[in-house]
């Protein structure tokens, strides 16, 4: 029985998931991840973290937040309450699609994922007060290895689907997209 829904993006490695349940009159049972099933689709590596955020107000925008090696990771966002405008931006060097972006509505009541792979930077803008996310990880965090990517850059010029209303501090403190930027090794 398929359990996934898997739809590539115009950014080859990012994927829109859709898990598919098993329902019946007590209400719907779904897996939210299968080692066997991503790994048709190029996932290699292990989850090894499984984070939660919550954030108050709608508007607000986290990110955009990635890893350089060899500390780079596979990010699968999924909405648990409330709705998102999810963005993935390609830093990937050499490629085709370099500083182009996706950006996909997660919500909780489509109960839809997106697969952000290695070499992307990753940000959302809540559209709705009050959202969970749940992301799974496939590389530890490094505070040494952390980069960042200011959320309204002209280079990569991300249409958010609200004014900002909030951001913190550190993302608004991430420098502009440098002119001899080449991207990150995958």
């Amino acid at each position: 029985m398929k359990k996934f829904d898997f739809e590539e993006s115009s950014l080859r490695g990012v994927f829109h998931l859709t898990p598919k349940p098993i329902e019946d009159s007590r209400g719907y049972f779904e897996r939210l991840f299968c080692e066997e099933d991503f790994a048709k689709i190029g996932l290699a590596k292990k989850i090894v973290n499984i984070n939660h955020t919550y954030t108050k107000q709608k508007g607000t925008i986290r990110g955009f937040h990635f890893q350089y090696p060899p500390s780079s990771e596979t990010k699968i966002v999924m909405c648990l309450k409330g709705s998102v405008y999810d963005v993935a931006v390609d830093l990937r060097k050499g490629s085709p699609t370099f500083l182009g972006w996706h950006s996909q509505v997660l919500s909780a009541e489509k109960r839809n994922m997106l697969l952000i792979p290695e070499g992307f930077a990753h940000g959302f803008q809540t559209l709705e007060d009050d959202v969970e996310l749940l992301y799974l990880h496939t590389g530890f965090y490094s505070e040494q290895l952390e980069g960042g990517l200011l959320y309204n850059d002209p280079k990569i010029n991300v249409s958010w689907a609200l004014e900002p209303i909030e951001v913190s501090q550190r993302d608004k403190a991430h420098a502009l997209i440098a002119d001899n930027f080449e991207g990150i090794d995958v």
